[in-house]
């Protein structure tokens, strides 16, 4: 199981991503690179930086790949079918989790339960309330055209099951996807290594540890 250790920022306005952007580019970069499905064996480059202030977690998606879509929108659209970077986390040892996931073009679909099923879906005032910058461009690699990046500033609020007033000290459970179900090349990448027949991300077994400095 993987473990990650998650830095404190200062950041007086939270709504300021411009600035959150520039601080996570000098935080330390998880690869999430592992594709543990043969059925979909394409591997776009994916990093993510992670990082926690005052009112609100912090986290920024490097990614590169050859095709690129977000047809959606609006607020929990399933945006999974598109050009799509996620984070699944739990608190403590607890079963229910939250599902953070994102397009390239910043919309979000936002849940949280024990299971795939059943999920209390957040409504659209909280989901716009994670201010956000995306940034696209081409490049030219064997393995991509595109290059984009995503950071979202979310906060303590959002996480609307809990009371939150700090992640210092906070022991969780994550995981880090990047998929894209309707793209020409299908892909399920992950940063925890998952262990089953067909991908499937809402398994919590397989989240790996953080901790909040």
């Amino acid at each position: 199981m993987k473990q990650l250790s998650v830095p404190f920022i200062h950041v007086d306005d939270i709504s300021a991503v411009n600035e959150i952007s520039g601080k996570l580019d000098r935080v330390h970069q998880e690869l999430i690179h592992l594709a543990p499905w043969p059925g979909f064996a394409y591997k776009p480059q994916v990093a993510f930086a992670l990082a926690h202030g005052d009112k609100a977690l912090f986290l920024k998606f490097y990614v590169e790949e050859k095709h690129l879509k977000a047809i959606y929108s609006e607020p929990n659209n399933p945006v999974y079918k598109d050009s799509c970077v996620e984070m699944f986390i739990s608190f403590g040892e607890e079963q229910e989790y939250y599902n953070f996931e994102f397009n390239c073009a910043g919309t979000c679909l936002l849940s949280f339960g024990e299971q795939r099923a059943m999920r209390l879906m957040s409504s659209d005032e909280t989901i716009r309330s994670i201010a956000f910058q995306n940034s696209i461009k081409p490049v030219s690699s064997k393995d991509a055209n595109i290059a984009w990046e995503l950071t979202v500033a979310i906060p303590f609020s959002v996480f609307q099951y809990h009371e939150i007033g700090s992640f210092k000290g906070k022991k969780c459970r994550a995981n880090f996807y990047k998929c894209g179900d309707d793209l020409p090349e299908p892909h399920y990448v992950v940063w925890n290594e998952i262990k089953t027949e067909q991908p499937d991300f809402h398994r919590p077994e397989f989240f790996g540890a953080v901790e909040f400095n």
